[in-house]
């Protein structure tokens, strides 16, 4: 005997409708969230399916806020360029920005977060209760990275040499709210310590303590450049609002193809530890 057809069922707690309701995170969209809930705070919602304290939203807005928007960076100048080349498609434009968010910029937010957690899951539970019993899990930590000549992800920045404004103020916030929690600790401790390892001081990136912020909220950490991309998402369309006011893009445009100079190729040769390898 056949079995009687079933129809799929594909299971969401996200947005869900029907003839004449939309239900969001199991509330009325409409009746519910609009006008009453503000998006960084949805945003959260989303992402954890669970609605955020006052205090956990106050600390994410001021991550989204330090990380919409450093002016010319790569990612910025490429939307515009986009915009030039294509300005029938905004969305080309925004993508192509998103699309540069890596290890060099914005990727430092992941980064600096799976990284704190990965020497936070090797102490096993034996987390420090004091600032010296994080300055020394700090120092090893550093000491460790450089023996194994390898970078502290958000240790250090190409323009605030000096000090990140946003690093001491998002620990202030923090600090506030109940939430400088364990990656926080750890992080600032890292400040502390790694002149003693290093032999010179380096700032705390801003972008680095954004992921130690979001990992203490509890986020996701494969998500961690995505919330970086959201802000970074909302700094683009600023970017596009002013080329449309006052347009650059041209002139970076012209101002490589008009002082560019032809030079004789320069073949690329292989390196032969790399020959023979395969993936």
């Amino acid at each position: 005997m056949t079995e009687p057809h079933t129809r799929p069922v594909y299971r969401t707690a996200l947005g869900a409708s029907d003839l004449k309701t939309i239900t969001l995170l199991g509330h009325d969209l409409a009746e519910d969230i609009m006008g009453s809930v503000g998006f960084g705070e949805l945003a959260f919602w989303l992402a954890t399916q669970r609605r955020p304290s006052p205090g956990e939203t106050r600390v994410f807005e001021a991550v989204l806020a330090a990380l919409a928007d450093h002016g010319f960076t790569p990612t910025a100048i490429v939307t515009r360029l986009t915009y030039l080349s294509a300005p029938d498609s905004i969305q080309g434009a925004l993508a192509a920005g998103l699309l540069g968010g890596g290890s060099r910029f914005l990727g430092v937010t992941e980064d600096t977060g799976r990284f704190l957690h990965d020497v936070l899951e090797s102490l096993r539970g034996a987390v420090p209760s004091d600032e010296a019993g994080w300055d020394e899990v700090a120092l090893r930590t550093v000491q460790e990275q450089r023996a194994a000549a390898k970078f502290v992800p958000g240790l250090g920045h190409h323009v605030h040499k000096a000090g990140d404004p946003r690093t001491p103020r998002l620990m202030q916030i923090a600090t506030e709210e109940g939430l400088f929690g364990p990656h926080l600790s750890l992080f600032a401790a890292i400040g502390r310590v790694h002149p003693d390892v290093l032999g010179k001081t380096l700032p705390l990136n801003g972008a680095g303590v954004c992921g130690a912020a979001l990992a203490d909220l509890g986020l996701p950490l494969p998500l961690l450049r995505g919330f970086a991309l959201l802000a970074r998402a909302a700094g683009l369309i600023g970017q596009l609002a002013e080329e449309l006011r006052h347009p650059v893009a041209r002139d970076v445009f012209l101002s490589v193809d008009l002082n560019n100079t032809s030079v004789a190729p320069d073949p690329f040769t292989p390196d032969p530890l790399e020959e023979g390898r395969t993936g």
